[in-house]
């Protein structure tokens, strides 16, 4: 599914689930929020949407078994010259160290093979078709990790705006009295509102944070990795070459 596609129908599946909710399933005490609070169920679906593909494509990023054992497999492939038996390590693994491990050893098979080429540009080829394969896969890894923070800036935003509603409503009961007594039921029914929109904003931004800096550190975990396995192909690759 293209990305575009996703954002669209995960944002109106998340207003159709968040106004469901709040006009079949919330509490009295919750409703009173009024229609802001179905907007900040809405966001908290978002986050677990965007929580949900995140994790699953990282999951898929580290492939079919264990990114070490994987990496110990294919410096001893290389170490023997079969380059044709890591490169298929890597279509069994899968994953985006595979797939930038894999680019990188085919061109360099391939480059062998060309006789023309010397050392350096072998090399050269090298290493070029690993920064491609890695700029390919890095911005996927990093995808919608903005979502998540741009989301817990706007849930603060929308709770706000409720907390500020609720507490106009509160004050206007104030301004309207019955026989000089205060309308208790409008005041509590604001005040009611302003906490409401106050901790469903407040639960939304959290969600959100706590996701971007989990992700974000999943990510820059998983970039290290990247960098790591593809400096000591190269410089396997190098030894090889003589340099």
């Amino acid at each position: 599914m293209k990305q575009s596609v996703f954002i669209i129908v995960l944002l109106l599946v998340s207003m159709a689930v968040g106004f469901i909710i709040w006009g079949l399933f919330l509490p009295d005490y919750l409703r009173e929020g009024g229609p802001l609070v179905a907007v900040l169920i809405a966001l908290l679906v978002l986050n677990l949407g965007f929580i949900i593909e995140r994790w699953l494509t990282l999951r898929i990023a580290r492939g079919t078994s264990s990114v070490q054992a994987f990496f110990k497999k294919v410096i001893t492939l290389l170490r023997a010259d079969d380059y044709d038996g890591a490169i298929a390590a890597c279509d069994k693994q899968r994953g985006s160290i595979a797939n930038i491990l894999r680019a990188g050893i085919e061109r360099y098979k391939n480059a062998r093979a060309d006789k023309t080429l010397t050392s350096e540009k072998r090399l050269a080829e090298t290493q070029r078709a690993i920064e491609e394969a890695n700029a390919l896969e890095v911005p996927l890894l990093e995808r919608n990790l903005i979502a998540l923070s741009t989301i817990a800036s706007i849930a603060t935003m929308v709770g706000l705006l409720g907390t500020t509603i609720g507490m106009i409503r509160a004050f206007s009961a104030t301004g309207h009295r019955k026989g000089g007594v205060i309308d208790a039921q409008q005041l509590a029914v604001g005040i009611s509102e302003a906490l409401v929109n106050t901790a469903g904003g407040l639960a939304a931004a959290i969600m959100g944070i706590v996701a971007y800096n989990v992700f974000v550190n999943k990510v820059d975990t998983f970039n290290y990795t990247i960098e790591e396995a593809a400096y000591e192909v190269v410089q396997l690759i190098k030894e090889k070459e003589g340099h």
